[in-house]
């Protein structure tokens, strides 16, 4: 989710964290009030930062999550997972994406456009 969408989304966002916590996701941080925030990391030459939506660990792995809405911000929102991906894979680390319904088939449009098709959202 880009970050101006954040504050429209924020009831979405916490019942991911909700979620995530039911299926034994520990040590939760969210882009969201009443969560510690998550590691930012800025983009060389550009304004603005990337910052996962939420990052959170299980069995000592750290995952990456990024919330997938209809969004008008596509080229941004694509550039922010193939970061995400990457920084994941670098660090032996997991990257998913979590969506809900009514936005299914931009979520897969979007990652087949970035050849990231092998990844399978979470729905929630």
């Amino acid at each position: 989710m880009v970050k101006v969408e954040k504050s429209e989304n924020t009831e979405f966002l916490e019942k991911s964290i909700q979620h995530l916590e039911a299926t034994g996701f520990e040590n939760i941080k969210a882009d969201i009030e009443g969560y510690e925030t998550p590691k930012s990391y800025s983009r060389k030459g550009k304004d603005g930062n990337i910052t996962p939506d939420i990052v959170a660990v299980k069995n000592g792995r750290k995952y990456y999550f990024d919330i997938s809405l209809k969004s008008p911000k596509t080229r941004l929102l694509k550039t922010k997972w193939l970061f995400l991906d990457t920084l994941s894979r670098m660090n032996s680390n997991r990257f998913r994406i979590i969506t809900t319904k009514g936005h299914y088939k931009f979520t897969d449009n979007m990652l087949e456009d970035i050849n990231l098709s092998n990844k399978t959202p979470i729905k929630i």
